[in-house]
């Protein structure tokens, strides 16, 4: 049997690896085996920062949310379970937003979860 030497299907490989490492120094976008390392290492950070960006975001959230509280006499804790028993359904994204940057509506949930939470 005659030995296989690549041929189109290689070289498209090959051309495919080496547009993913485009940009990267030195022999990492022009090398394939180093490119192919590089790529391949790149990937797996992709891969695994597309789950740690969800668990920073919802950190910032919190912090945000427990710095507003805090500025109202309450603490990030207290403030979640008062917003689930008044039935207040706002995720922390919508709730660090409004902290940040409308004080008044952020002061209207804080009143009216302490409302609740004494009656």
């Amino acid at each position: 049997m005659p030995r296989a030497k690549g041929g189109p299907k290689t070289r498209h490989r090959r051309n495919d690896r080496l547009k993913m490492a485009k940009g990267y120094f030195g022999g990492k976008s022009k090398l394939y085996r180093s490119a192919t390392e590089a790529v391949d290492k790149s990937l797996l950070y992709a891969y695994r920062d597309r789950r740690t960006k969800k668990r920073n975001f919802r950190r910032l959230w919190i912090a945000r949310i427990n710095a507003a509280a805090r500025s109202h006499g309450m603490t990030y804790s207290r403030f979640i379970e008062a917003l689930k028993k008044a039935g207040i359904a706002l995720n922390r994204k919508v709730l660090a937003e409004i902290a940040a940057s409308d004080a008044a509506t952020f002061t209207q949930i804080i009143e009216s979860v302490q409302a609740k939470a004494k009656a």
